[in-house]
């Protein structure tokens, strides 16, 4: 049988468990998912610490890495439009191993993500209450009362499914456009009153080439525009999947662009490079632009709280999409069929959803209880981030070595954009596991990290040959 006609026979029997799950997302519930799952504030911050050449630097990642993504997103999307997505892409581009792999990491990396949302909530109210409220991140009581609350939100919305969970998805996304509308708009109502006195927002001065720069870039390509490939996990719980994804990175490839953009010209017009707040540049920002306006305060407080809700939302995005991974992964008899089991009202893997919240209060937990857990924590999240690196490198791979006697195979323009993204997410993998600012001992910190990494896998390979074993 050739790869075409294996691939063909794979969808085939994808497509038929997809057929019992609900179809809700159209390209609006996509295309507003993507802003709001993709725009991170902090990035603001970063690339403003380049002052004038951050223009420079986003213009590369953009046509480095950014294009690259949306390119190879869409066309592995066309040809395997699929419920798992990425996880699809991988197990037909090359084999099951490296697919259940894939889903490993990707899986991994979003429990320790949601693991932070306690304490994300309690810092942004913090930031929105005042100083009077600042022992509350330090209260592991409280940290973990809110990080359970909102986890219990996060598996009631998926439980019932995207006929809910879309509405919290769009209306983070339209909040995330509000904000950066906001911020975008400050400088020109400073120059209409007055209070700005210059503003050049594409002024830019041509970067030394240093070993900071080069960590800049491999940061803010993959880490502030990576995402696109996360919406097409619900492909078959989208309508037709294969045009909507595609269209949805169409419209919001663009906005996402000038909003990264813009938002830094107004960080770099306002705040001076070596004052920026890398936690919390929008309060910051928003803070000296309408300061002169007396609404600074309630603007600001207001600011925060609707940032809080779109990161609540962005949270949700995640949970929601990766706990579709071990039910597909269950499809393929790779785990217990336990895991694909679907609610009976609301045809949502209920299983994976239950599970999936417990690791990540169980994460939560670790990270809260004693020094010594809390640095393993700390350790565990710099892990997860090039754990979520390694699944690009894979998705880069695909048109570049994978889908053998797939006919007609990926155009070599294709192949080049691929290649370009692979060498970024590669640049993102060493300058996050060797670092090249000064720590303690780099060396060190580089074996903690890669021994994590390995450590983590390793795992998933026993849970990868346990299920081999089960189908013998």
């Amino acid at each position: 049988m050739t790869q075409s006609a294996a691939l063909k026979k794979a969808e085939a029997s994808v497509e038929a468990h997809s057929a019992s799950l609900k179809k809700e997302l159209g390209v609006r519930d996509l295309a507003l998912t993507q802003i709001l799952f993709i725009v991170g504030l902090s990035w603001i911050g970063v690339a403003g610490k380049l002052g004038p050449s951050h223009v420079i630097f986003w213009l590369l990642a953009l046509v480095l890495f950014y294009l690259p993504s949306c390119v190879v997103v869409m066309y592995l999307n066309r040809l395997m439009p699929l419920e798992g997505g990425l996880y699809q892409w991988a197990k037909l581009g090359f084999n099951q191993t490296v697919g259940f792999m894939l889903a490993w990491n990707l899986w991994l990396y979003v429990i320790v993500f949601a693991s932070e949302i306690g304490l994300t909530a309690t810092t942004y109210l913090v930031y929105a209450v005042g100083p009077s409220a600042a022992w509350l991140t330090s209260s592991t009581w409280f940290v973990m009362l809110v990080t359970a609350v909102i986890l219990s939100l996060m598996v009631v919305a998926s439980t019932i499914g995207l006929s809910v969970g879309k509405w919290v998805h769009n209306t983070g996304g339209v909040m995330m456009l509000v904000i950066f509308g906001a911020l975008i708009l400050l400088p020109l109502l400073g120059l209409a009153t007055g209070h700005l006195k210059e503003y050049h927002p594409f002024r830019t001065e041509i970067p030394k080439l240093s070993l900071f720069n080069l960590n800049i870039l491999g940061k803010i390509g993959f880490g502030a525009l990576g995402g696109f490939e996360y919406m097409a996990i619900l492909a078959g719980e989208t309508r037709s999947p294969a045009r909507s994804v595609s269209r949805s990175v169409l419209i919001a490839a663009p906005i996402i662009a000038i909003m990264f953009v813009m938002g830094t010209a107004t960080m770099v017009a306002y705040v001076p490079t070596e004052k920026m707040d890398l936690i919390g540049p929008l309060p910051q920002v928003l803070r000296i632009g309408f300061g002169p306006f007396g609404i600074a305060g309630p603007l600001v407080t207001v600011a925060i709280l609707m940032t809080l809700a779109s990161r609540m939302a962005q949270a949700s995005v995640s949970f929601t999409a990766v706990t579709r991974l071990p039910m597909v992964a269950g499809w393929d008899r790779m785990l217990p069929a336990w895991f694909s089991k679907l609610h009976s009202r609301y045809r949502t893997p209920v299983n994976s959803i239950v599970l999936v919240g417990a690791a990540s209060f169980t994460m939560a937990l670790i990270g809260n209880i004693g020094v010594g857990q809390a640095e393993a924590y700390q350790l565990l999240f710099n892990a997860s981030q090039t754990l979520y690196a390694l699944t690009y490198v894979v998705m880069f791979a695909i048109p570049i070595w994978g889908l053998r006697g797939v006919s007609p195979g990926p155009p070599l323009w294709l192949k080049v954009a691929s290649m370009s993204g692979l060498l970024m997410t590669v640049l993102n993998i060493v300058v996050s596991v060797v670092p090249i600012i000064e720590v303690k001992s780099a060396a060190g910190f580089a074996f903690k990290i890669t021994a994590t990494i390995v450590l983590m896998n390793l795992v998933g390979v026993g849970i990868l040959v346990a299920a081999r074993r089960r189908a013998v």
